[in-house]
């Protein structure tokens, strides 16, 4: 699908403010693809698609989920974390997505994981770091976000984790192996 009608697909799907967000988000993507040499097009698809099932009916998000035998590991957390592998579905399925490193970039901008692509971090840092974002620390991460990618991802997902442990919230397994994987 051409990224013009992706854009207008996606007003459908969510409110102004989170579709301005979505937009936000896939310029920040693209400019960390340009500045860490990876593909632009990918992290273009990668950001459109990342919130698309954020608005979805929460139990049919969890049918989704079940039917595509997802883990269900997931249903034990906040609700919040469905909705990236819930994209990753619908891209495939809906829209036709098969670039198993861009469904990957959707299906984990939320926790992260051990070893991600560099497409992988692109989305998690992008939606972390866009513009808009307004949190103690966010200069840092921005400007850690144009230098190697593998220490922008460090401290994005150890902010992202000491957030979470601040909360005193349950920290989702692939969130701690990816602050574990990247503080190693």
């Amino acid at each position: 699908m051409e990224p013009a009608n992706l854009i207008k697909e996606l007003q459908q799907r969510m409110p102004q403010q989170r579709f301005q967000h979505v937009l936000r988000v896939t310029e920040t993507a693209k400019s960390l693809a340009r500045i860490h040499g990876d593909s632009i097009e990918a992290a273009e698809t990668a950001a459109l698609f990342h919130d698309i099932a954020k608005f979805m009916d929460p139990e049919e998000m969890r049918k989704l989920l079940i039917a595509h035998e997802e883990n269900p590991l997931l249903f034990e957390f906040h609700k919040e974390l469905w909705h990236a592998p819930a994209g990753a579905i619908i891209a495939r399925e809906e829209f036709g997505v098969h670039s198993e490193d861009i469904l990957n970039a959707i299906r984990f901008h939320t926790t992260g994981r051990a070893n991600m692509s560099n497409l992988e971090m692109i989305l998690y840092i992008a939606d972390m770091t866009e513009p808009a974002r307004n949190f103690p620390g966010i200069d840092e991460l921005r400007i850690r976000a144009e230098g190697p990618l593998d220490q922008a991802m460090r401290a994005c997902i150890t902010h992202t984790v000491t957030h979470l442990i601040g909360k005193q919230v349950p920290v989702y397994p692939d969130s701690i192996e990816c602050y574990n994987y990247f503080v190693n």
